[in-house]
């Protein structure tokens, strides 16, 4: 199936890792892609590494821009004007090894659908040699913007976006810059669900992904990584990343549909009041996380007033 995919990888310090993620992105079996390496100032061997593997792709295949320097999702976010309108887009972790079919699934998906359309996929937890630990989880319950709004499923080392979304995302991105938001793959999630697009997470494996020390972010199936996470819900952290994420998508509303407008009116209203007050306005804008034991810890979190803005 011939549709150009824009591959954007955010790379730093990634010289360990980065070769044989390349290598993989040159074997996939959808052969109509480019990349766009946005660098945020290694000082390792990343850039001579990209280099030498554009040198051996067709001339103009793959592209080599400086980064911002402000981390990897700043780093993502810019890298997304970089990209030609009318292409599909795929986010790119420097240290993952995607599997052959990674594209050619994620097109085939995309390219049934009409409107604004956001593909992602399970994937093999791996360690830093990649071998195979576990797959990623499967998420029971339905996607949409009353999930989105709480979680981060949609991974963004699996997102593959068409060409309505991507100039969504394009649009929305110096708005999420500004708000600071913490993650880029949590508010593709976001706004791609918050417009009505076409969501699959593919219960197939899309891709090795590789635990290490210097990973951006890492597995969250075991139970230290539960932990950490609950640990930060009742510190106040995921209130500030609900309010940062706010802030991003509030310009952005006019694109979204009446349904999820009205519940982000909702989550602004929950990130003010006091816990009780909150816990009632997250039951009525109907807010949900994937499993029951995530949904006890945020009603906790949001009755003991740990979402309310500081």
């Amino acid at each position: 199936m011939s549709a150009p995919v824009v591959i954007l990888l955010a790379s730093y310090q990634g010289g360990e890792h980065i070769a044989a993620q390349l290598d993989s992105i040159a074997r996939q079996t959808h052969a109509d892609w480019s990349l766009i390496v946005s660098d945020d100032a290694s000082r390792d061997d990343t850039c001579a590494i990209v280099r030498d593997f554009a040198e051996r792709m067709r001339p103009g295949q793959v592209q080599l821009v400086q980064g911002p320097a402000q981390g990897a999702t700043a780093n993502f976010l810019t890298l997304l004007d970089h990209a030609p309108r009318g292409a599909m887009i795929a986010f790119c972790d420097q240290d993952d090894h995607w599997l052959p079919h990674k594209l050619e699934w994620a097109v085939e998906y995309l390219s049934r659908q009409d409107g604004p359309a956001h593909y992602a996929a399970r994937t093999i937890i791996t360690d830093q040699q990649l071998r195979p630990l576990t797959q990623s989880r499967h998420f029971p319950r339905p996607l949409g913007f009353r999930n989105a709004v709480v979680q981060a499923i949609m991974a963004g080392n699996t997102s593959v976006f068409n060409a309505a979304a991507a100039d969504l995302l394009r649009q929305g991105a110096p708005f999420a810059l500004k708000a600071g938001i913490l993650s880029h793959d949590w508010w593709a999630y976001q706004l791609t669900s918050g417009v009505g697009a076409a969501l699959w997470h593919d219960p197939r494996p899309a891709l090795l992904y590789r635990q290490h020390d210097r990973a951006e972010v890492g597995r969250n199936d075991t139970l230290p990584a539960l932990a950490a996470r609950l640990r930060k819900l009742l510190a106040g952290d995921f209130g500030a990343w609900m309010a940062a994420n706010h802030a991003a998508l509030v310009p952005m509303q006019d694109h979204l549909t009446a349904r999820n407008r009205d519940i982000l009116d909702r989550v602004d209203k929950m990130l003010s009041q006091p816990g009780p007050k909150a816990l009632l306005t997250m039951r009525q804008a109907g807010l949900y996380r994937q499993t029951r034991p995530g949904n006890v810890a945020l009603a906790a979190t949001v009755a003991a007033g740990r979402l309310r803005r500081r």
